[in-house]
């Protein structure tokens, strides 16, 4: 299983979009999906409640609140069988709260929305998820999007070269296009709509897809080595 997280302590930048598109694209290619909601205001819940019965099954798990009578381990355990579980994080996550969601994951998608405020905040998080989440010292990969953009916009430069310098692709620019709107009211994600209207999108998705596909089928690698190792160990 691959977890993928969604992640920025800066509100408004658009997690819910991204982490709806990117369960609806797994499970669009027949994945089994889990989306996970910690956000309080419930967006992706309530993407996947509108969701039609006739269109690929993700199963949905609200962490955002404890529940009477269940214990979190059990309130947030995924399906046997996940092969994408997306995690849609809350604003202003930060400190112990920050680590321990990274430690449950393999990557994390960094959306930010094009203003000089979000991208100054994305900045000082990037830092955080070095120092405080501490991403390298688990291993786990981050990348960022520009997301909501409707033109290319000069103020990405610094943070594009900031980025650099800390070895952390920015991947691709998401355009705040009306069909996202159109998704989100309708429980379809932008990988489930006729091709012909939303192929300018879907070229937009395809660098983050193949970003992520490479931890995927490297941790793949890794369990099928480990495996191997194991079977000579055994056979010695």
């Amino acid at each position: 299983m691959q977890t993928i997280l969604v992640l920025n302590s800066k509100g408004g930048c658009g997690k819910s979009t991204l982490a709806t598109n990117l369960a609806g694209y797994y499970a669009a290619i027949g994945m089994k999906t889990t989306l996970m909601d910690y956000d309080p205001q419930g967006s992706s819940l309530q993407w996947l409640s509108v969701r039609a019965a006739g269109l690929p099954t993700i199963h949905g798990i609200d962490a955002s609140r404890t529940k009477m009578g269940l214990t979190r381990t059990w309130q947030t355990a995924v399906p046997l069988g996940t092969e994408r579980l997306v995690i849609d994080a809350p604003a202003g996550v930060c400190g112990q709260t920050l680590q321990e969601m990274v430690r449950r994951t393999d990557v994390i998608v960094v959306p930010v929305a094009p203003s000089s405020i979000d991208i100054h905040a994305t900045s000082e998080f990037m830092c955080d998820l070095l120092l405080i989440g501490k991403i390298r010292k688990f291993g786990i990969q981050a990348c960022v999007v520009a997301n909501r953009v409707r033109r290319e916009s000069p103020h990405y430069e610094p943070l594009k070269r900031f980025l650099y310098s800390l070895k952390i692709p920015f991947v691709t620019s998401i355009s705040d296009s009306e069909n996202y709107l159109i998704a989100s009211e309708s429980g379809v994600s932008i990988h489930e709509m006729n091709e012909e209207e939303i192929r300018l999108e879907r070229d937009q998705w395809m660098p983050l897809i193949d970003w992520l596909a490479a931890p995927a089928q490297a941790s793949q690698r890794q369990r099928r080595n480990a495996g191997l190792s194991m079977a000579s160990a055994a056979g010695a």
